[in-house]
């Protein structure tokens, strides 16, 4: 099939590299803009712009893919080479009916998560930091809202209870670009269900950022050990020792109780610290200025007592 893909990260890029594997025909790729790198280190091109350039494919970058420029940029494309269907895949921006009714498939976005749950910008985190117990990838036709459109297949995928975002990420993203070529046939053909999500079972994942992975020991163990693996690696969990930064990495649940904050069990390979409900046992970790660390390496440098507080 010949078809238009729009996507940005690296998750967007697993799918496009299956499409091209397959032996569809992509017309043009559409993404983000380039950002610049912190600290003036240059210009970073999204993960679907550099794939799409090893494989010399035409590329566009849109500001806004609202705007009246880009509409027409598309239509006039559409003209001169007519695509099949559009695949979107965490492209970053919602499409105006416009652009949506232009390939004569329709448009099918590939979304992490088990629709009508989870919504939004960060599904693969959310479920895990909420403990759910699966997950997975939904093919929707897309409509106007904000992942709201028909389902068209589904593909569901176990969490496991060692789950990081990192881990999960790369599970869904290959089987979204799988689910994607083996639903395209049906497509072609003709021969897909469309079914309508239920609206009241809906929820929203919103965007992760930096301040939400500050650990707050006030909570239940449990809580705090998702978080910490569903914001790995990014942004990544925190709290403070003797007045440094201290990340979290990887840590496990104890039925001990304590102080919340309160260092309440050491030995040589984990400290554990006290929360609301349960305590968080620490088993791996980076110090501001230094590299990630087991906990018994880091407490070979760094004395670890009964009743120190962090945070």
């Amino acid at each position: 099939m010949k078809i238009v893909f729009m996507g940005t990260p690296d998750f967007a890029a697993v799918a496009l590299k299956s499409l091209i594997d397959a032996g569809h025909e992509i017309t043009m790729v559409i993404t983000q803009p380039d950002k610049e790198k912190g600290r003036g280190k240059g210009i970073a091109e999204s993960d679907v712009k550099v794939l799409a350039k090893e494989y010399g494919l035409p590329i566009y970058q849109p500001v806004r893919i609202k705007n009246e420029e880009s509409v027409k940029y598309l239509e006039d494309f559409m003209k001169r080479d007519p695509a099949d269907v559009f695949v979107v895949a965490a492209f970053g921006q919602i499409l105006p009916k416009s652009i949506l009714d232009m390939p004569r498939l329709g448009c099918f976005n590939i979304h992490a998560s088990l629709l009508p749950k989870y919504r939004g910008a960060a599904p693969i985190q959310w479920s895990i930091i909420d403990g759910e117990p699966e997950t997975g990838v939904t093919i929707m036709k897309m409509d106007e809202g904000l992942d709201t459109g028909d389902m068209v297949a589904v593909s569901r995928v176990k969490i496991e209870s060692n789950e990081t975002g990192g881990s999960l990420f790369d599970k869904l993203a290959k089987e979204g670009g799988d689910l994607m070529v083996k639903t395209l046939p049906l497509i072609e053909r003709g021969e897909i269900i469309c079914t309508k999500q239920n609206d009241g079972e809906s929820t929203y994942a919103k965007m992760l950022s930096k301040d939400m992975g500050r650990l707050d020991f006030t909570k239940p163990a449990t809580e705090l050990e998702r978080l910490i693996r569903g914001c790995n690696p990014w942004p990544g969990t925190f709290t403070s020792l003797n007045g440094r930064n201290l990340k979290i990495w990887e840590a496990g649940v104890s039925d001990k109780n304590g102080a919340p904050g309160e260092i309440i069990d050491v030995n040589k390979d984990t400290f554990t610290i006290g929360c609301s409900e349960g305590g968080l046992v620490v088993r791996s970790l980076q110090i501001e200025g230094k590299k990630r660390m087991p906990a018994h390496d880091f407490m070979l440098g760094v004395k670890i007592n009964l009743g120190d507080k962090l945070g």
